[in-house]
């Protein structure tokens, strides 16, 4: 490979992570508009016009603070842990099937499976090395969360991957000409969008920063550049998740304002969520995996592999 293809290819990675970044930090300003909005209230609206820079200002405040670690920390893995965790949510972003960038990945749903699990062990560390209780139950109950819902997640993709037969994203925009998935999966997309937000630990299914029974979970020893680093990791993979379920079920990637409307829409609906609905309670957000989402997914993935073979 020529030297200008390596350099342009490492170019298209810096502008697709700058430009998730720039929509993560505009994404917790929508969340915090749209939080007030729902809850009769203005939302932030002090820092430029309409508060448009509030994003930048909790930045600068976060990463200039002091950064402190319990003396009793395991030091290493306890400062690391939130940057893998970030490296990881931005390497998934890499998947995104743009028709002229320089590497395209075949067996791209698979990559994203890889990293999603690896994403858990960062929780878990990140749990573990700050060496407190509250934040070793928090780390405990995400990583039994996400784990059960990869497996739903997991089984939920293969049908979809039944009905394209390839593991490359840019196929999905290919067989959604005529009908959306979203129409002919109705179930499944619904329990793919409840798994997303259990998978990234979301409101109805957040806890893993149960505040009311944990005050703040895994993360609560961290502060300044480590909490802002889980922060951005949760928001752009909340992002990711949207822009999955777009591509999966709504058409695909276009290169048309539509398909950022829609991603938007699916980012919107995960804060809507936040501010209407109360949250669950563990042992039902076991159960709901276990018992609801795995024999439905089984059950459909056995319906779409017997139609794929009938009709074929």
């Amino acid at each position: 490979m020529m030297m200008k293809d390596m350099m342009m290819m490492v170019l298209g990675m810096l502008i697709l992570i700058l430009g998730v970044l720039i929509g993560a930090a505009f994404l917790t300003l929508l969340e915090r508009k749209v939080l007030g909005y729902i809850q009769i209230r203005k939302g932030p609206n002090k820092v430029g016009y309409m508060g448009i820079l509030q994003p930048f200002s909790d930045a600068i405040k976060l990463f200039t603070k002091e950064q402190i670690f319990p003396m009793y920390s395991n030091y290493v893995s306890y400062y690391f842990s939130p940057i893998i965790g970030f490296i990881l949510s931005l390497m998934i972003w890499m998947l995104i099937p743009y028709y002229f960038n320089m590497f395209s990945f075949n067996l791209g749903i698979l990559f994203f499976l890889c990293c999603t699990s690896m994403g858990v062990y960062t929780v878990m560390v990140a749990g573990w090395s700050s060496n407190s209780n509250y934040s070793l139950l928090g780390s405990l109950r995400a990583v039994a969360q996400t784990i059960s819902y990869e497996v739903s997640l997991a089984l939920i993709m293969l049908s979809s991957i039944i009905l394209i037969m390839d593991f490359n994203m840019m196929k999905f925009f290919i067989y959604q000409d005529l009908i959306w998935f979203f129409f002919l999966m109705l179930p499944l997309s619904m329990c793919w969008i409840s798994s997303s937000l259990a998978e990234t630990n979301r409101t109805p299914y957040d806890f893993a920063e149960g505040e009311s029974e944990l005050v703040s979970g895994f993360n609560i020893e961290y502060s300044s550049g480590g909490f802002a680093l889980i922060f951005l990791a949760e928001y752009s993979s909340i992002l990711f998740m949207s822009m999955l379920f777009v591509l999966m079920y709504m058409g695909g990637y276009n290169m048309s304002l539509l398909f950022y409307l829609k991603l938007v829409f699916i980012s919107f609906l995960f804060i809507w969520v936040r501010g209407t609905l109360p949250r669950y309670r563990y042992d039902k957000l076991m159960y709901l995996c276990w018992k609801s989402y795995l024999p439905i997914s089984l059950n459909y993935l056995l319906f779409f592999m017997g139609m794929k073979i009938f009709l074929n």
